[in-house]
């Protein structure tokens, strides 16, 4: 079958493209942006990437045309090929469906949800998994460093895959996760995020509550007990065994008085497993860890087992990634968007480094949410543990300087990524840490910079 992808370089898109090369399909897709490391994968399996959505895109007749959220309906016409879809009657669905239909069919689904950690845990939960020997499929919004892709079948029945609440298609509305139909499912977090979808937070629960419902019986529900939001969700109907991680709040009494039908002690040092020497900063690495192991366990992994492949992994790409070292000063790379990963993603750095040493934080505001401003109220808070923070200003309908003002000298707002460079190369020095964070390409700003701090060596 011959499918063609429209917003293919998606980390969930791309993923699917891989997966459906992986199962024999031919398979084509088109987008708007393109940018590594999605692009270098989808290019290294040969997979043809055509810039934009134009409706000559047609003349390639595939079997089935398969929709990512990006495209929507709207005057502005930004999406001729979906109009042509549209008016010849062709066959299309959604990326969530068709991977449902077409790769989750019969698999134990291990499915990971929450507003942060999802591709870390989704990554560490797929390398125990193949430690054990089960040879899982997985689709990560990332690339794992242990596999060096993000998407693959599998030989065992196990697929991990990170479940995003995002919305699934312009004609579908429910969360991406509902098509999963997971066995094991994670419940790593919940706040308040994609302001452009959901209103408040009580609009996510209820999508989380939608997934809940969707676990057999036989199933297992892994839940961080410190999210008040996530006991809410439970709270209107749990049908499945429940496994928590974190500080537990209650005894298993007052849980089971709720109706619950299962719960367990909380995993209290990752089950009294032998201590993991790993590269990871930060509480919640080792939150995500003991979520990935209560996992693992539904599938007859030991903690001891999860223990030893833990020791061993190598987080994804773009986590607090070092991307170069010019003249004592480091650049790293770091996906964080969200306030909240913002704020764990500048401390988890903290912690590592000296606290002589500085961390200059810059950063984008580049997902919808942050470019509407729900959250610019919290920026001040995300920021505090860096020395200097340097804001992107483009592409903002509200204004920065008013919103990092708290900061005060400690901020400095830019009209661009050049102007951004060039405040930072003025400033840096040797021994600091410039932390770029950033869910998008952020401009090439690694690069600039390094080769910035070359040209003044």
């Amino acid at each position: 079958m011959h499918i063609h992808i429209l917003g293919i370089c998606g980390t969930f898109m791309g993923g699917l493209a891989a997966l459906a090369r992986e199962a024999g399909h031919k398979v084509t897709g088109c987008d708007a942006n393109v940018y590594p490391p999605m692009s270098t994968q989808l290019e290294q399996l040969g997979i043809e990437l055509i810039q934009g959505f134009g409706a000559e895109q047609m003349a390639l007749q595939p079997d089935l045309f398969v929709i990512g959220n990006v495209v929507t309906r709207s005057s502005e016409g930004r999406f001729p090929l979906m109009e042509a879809i549209l008016d010849a009657g062709a066959p299309y669905t959604s990326g969530p469906q068709f991977l449902a239909e077409q790769v989750l069919q019969g698999r134990h689904v291990l499915a990971v949800a929450g507003t942060h950690g999802k591709t870390t845990t989704t990554s560490m939960l797929a390398w125990i998994l193949e430690h054990a020997g089960l040879k899982p499929g997985f689709l990560v919004g990332g690339v794992p460093q242990n596999f060096g892709v993000s998407a693959r079948l599998g030989e065992g029945k196990a697929f991990v895959i990170e479940a995003d609440e995002y919305d699934t298609a312009f004609f579908d509305k429910r969360s991406k996760f509902v098509h999963y139909r997971p066995r094991t499912a994670i419940l790593n977090n919940l706040e308040h995020d994609h302001a452009d979808i959901f209103p408040d937070l009580a609009a996510i629960e209820t999508q989380f509550h939608h997934l809940v419902r969707t676990v057999p019986p036989s199933g297992r529900l892994v839940v961080n007990a410190r999210e008040e939001a996530l006991q809410r969700v439970l709270d209107r109907g749990c049908w499945s065994e429940v496994q928590r991680f974190g500080v537990r709040k209650e005894e298993p009494g007052a849980l089971r008085a709720r109706g619950e039908p299962q719960a367990f002690d909380v995993l209290r040092g990752a089950m009294k497993v032998a201590r993991v020497e790993w590269s990871l900063l930060g509480e919640h690495n080792q939150l995500n860890a003991l979520a990935a192991i209560a996992a693992a366990e539904h599938l007859g992994v030991t903690p001891e087992q999860s223990a030893a492949a833990l020791a061993d992994f190598r987080n994804v790409r773009r986590r607090l990634e070092l991307r170069g070292e010019v003249g004592g000063i480091k650049v790293y790379d770091d996906f964080a968007h969200h306030p909240t990963a913002i704020h764990t993603t500048v401390n988890g750095l903290r912690r590592k480094i000296a606290p002589s040493e500085r961390i200059l934080a810059l950063f984008e505001p580049r997902s919808n949410t942050m470019k509407l401003g729900t959250m610019k109220a919290q920026l001040p808070w995300a920021l505090e543990e860096a020395d200097l923070a340097f804001c992107n200003q483009a592409g903002l309908a509200w204004d920065a300087k008013e919103a990092l003002a708290p900061m005060g000298a400690q901020a400095q707002v830019c009209e661009d990524v050049e102007a951004l460079v060039a405040a930072v190369l003025k400033v840096a020095r040797p021994g600091d840490h410039l932390l770029c964070m950033s869910n998008g390409g952020f401009g090439g700003i690694h690069e600039k910079l390094l080769e910035g701090l070359a040209a003044q060596t």
